[in-house]
């Protein structure tokens, strides 16, 4: 058994963790079963705090532990950013050797990852207990489906929307590149030729980037992101991008607003 980190009790509630602000704050309960940390989630896993204060948790128990339950039975809504700093989550445990499982996951939480396929990337099960003997059991880490389809370029300041959109086009069968600025996505352009661009808000750069950037942008189908996409139902906003997505793919060179 690996040594437990410091302030650690295994078996005794360590939260709530309570973030300012927020109509229905994010709360994190977490305890120790052996190996395997156990956190429990309730409110909302939202852009901003909610979802920073999550992903600095479970990044903190890395540093000891290795195999991260996340008991989900209380969230009430998930945005995009929300899922997008779960699945990152998921990465940052398994370069770490570990894993992360889902457990107990509410029908609305269960329906936005069937929706965006996101389903597929991660171990769920119905109950805590199922959860941790899964972990004593070491089952495979389920397969990442292959690529195929088009190459879209996603751009975006947000690290959580670019994961989300990541997984979610992956899962859909397109190649997926990502970048969260403006120079660093030319380079994309003109070395990888993406058949579509998603473009997120805001972004800045200097006029010449900017101007180039648009220039190799409009030999094809680019989709722009609003404001408020980070902040959406992440399986609404899914079923829209991948429709708009859909559409553009099927025709020449052209531009969609959120």
């Amino acid at each position: 058994m690996r040594p437990a980190p410091v302030g650690y009790n295994e078996g005794i509630l360590a939260g709530p963790f309570l973030p300012a602000g927020g109509i229905v704050p994010l709360s994190l309960d977490t305890r120790g079963v052996g190996d395997v940390t156990i956190v429990r989630c309730s409110g909302r896993i939202v852009a901003g705090g909610e979802a920073e204060e999550l992903r600095k948790h479970v990044t903190d128990l890395l540093r000891d532990r290795r195999d991260i339950v996340l008991h989900l039975g209380d969230v009430v809504f998930i945005d995009s950013s929300g899922l997008g700093t779960i699945v990152r989550l998921l990465t940052s445990t398994r370069n770490a050797r570990g894993d992360m499982k889902l457990c107990n996951l509410p029908p609305s939480v269960l329906h936005v990852l069937n929706i965006t396929s996101m389903i597929k990337l991660f171990e769920t099960h119905a109950s805590e207990e199922d959860a941790v003997l899964a972990f004593y059991q070491r089952r495979p880490a389920p397969a990442v489906v292959p690529s195929a389809g088009l190459t879209i370029l996603c751009v975006d300041q947000s690290t959580d929307v670019l994961a989300y959109l990541r997984e979610l086009l992956r899962r859909a069968g397109y190649n997926v590149l990502t970048s969260n600025n403006l120079h660093d996505s030319l380079i994309l352009l003109k070395a990888a030729r993406p058949q579509l661009t998603v473009r997120g808000p805001n972004l800045k750069a200097a006029p010449g980037t900017e101007q180039a950037f648009h220039a190799h942008c409009a030999g094809s189908p680019v989709v722009e992101l609003g404001s408020e996409f980070s902040t959406l139902d992440a399986g609404q906003a899914a079923s829209d991008l991948l429709e708009k997505i859909r559409v553009l793919g099927s025709q020449g060179p052209s531009r969609s607003a959120w």
